[in-house]
């Protein structure tokens, strides 16, 4: 591949190429819906970045059961009531979030500039599936939560990925600093921050480089 800087890119899925806080509130606000209730977007983003993370610290568990008890303590959190099974509408939505707009071309750009696509990911493999379909191009390598048994900012999602990849030149770009950069930065992996949200770095794991959206990124590389 003379004339890249890099042969492989891989990519964090949600959060860098789908949209997945439209598709967790969205979700949130139907379920409610149904049950007569309103939520406030910002107040579900919030709860679920605090509870997640701690779900995923216990025993490992598939992403489908991470996200139906993740939706479970929101709902108690915001005094709606729901049970295990009907916690499931999260998991069940995810096939429904959506690329960011500017997803697709820039994932077009790269793959015509001749660069290989991965995706390492903490979701299952059939939840995956659902998105890979709304996604233009192939991925090789995917690295999955469930593939690994454990979830980021762990290191085996990068260890199994370095094993796959090989001696080829490795770039590693996510939208968060805590799942991505700073596992990446400490096992000396090349790795973009794509900073969607503007957000301040925190601690000392610093990107190689710092972009704001998936267009920046082709326009660097492709």
């Amino acid at each position: 591949m003379s004339g890249l800087s890099y042969d492989v890119i891989t990519f964090d899925c949600y959060g860098t190429l789908v949209d997945w806080e439209e598709g967790i509130s969205r979700a949130f606000a139907e379920a409610a819906a149904l049950d007569g209730r309103t939520v406030d977007r910002r107040t579900v983003l919030d709860a679920h970045a605090k509870i997640e993370p701690e779900v995923q610290a216990g025993e490992f568990h598939s992403y489908r059961e991470v996200l139906q008890e993740t939706a479970r303590r929101i709902a108690r959190s915001l005094g709606w009531p729901v049970s295990p099974e009907r916690a499931a509408f999260l998991p069940e939505s995810l096939r429904r979030w959506h690329p960011f707009d500017d997803t697709n071309p820039a994932l077009r750009r790269l793959a015509r500039a001749g660069y290989k696509l991965g995706i390492l990911s903490n979701v299952d493999d059939d939840l995956l599936a659902g998105t890979l379909r709304h996604l233009d191009v192939a991925f090789d390598p995917v690295v999955t939560a469930q593939q690994v048994r454990s979830y980021k900012p762990g290191h085996r999602h990068f260890l199994e990925a370095r094993r796959r990849i090989g001696d080829r030149r490795w770039l590693h770009a996510a939208q968060s600093h805590f799942h991505d950069v700073v596992p990446a930065h400490a096992l000396g992996i090349p790795v973009v921050w794509i900073n969607r949200k503007a957000e301040p770095t925190a601690g000392d794991a610093r990107p190689d480089r710092e972009l704001r959206t998936m267009s920046d990124l082709a326009d660097w590389l492709a």
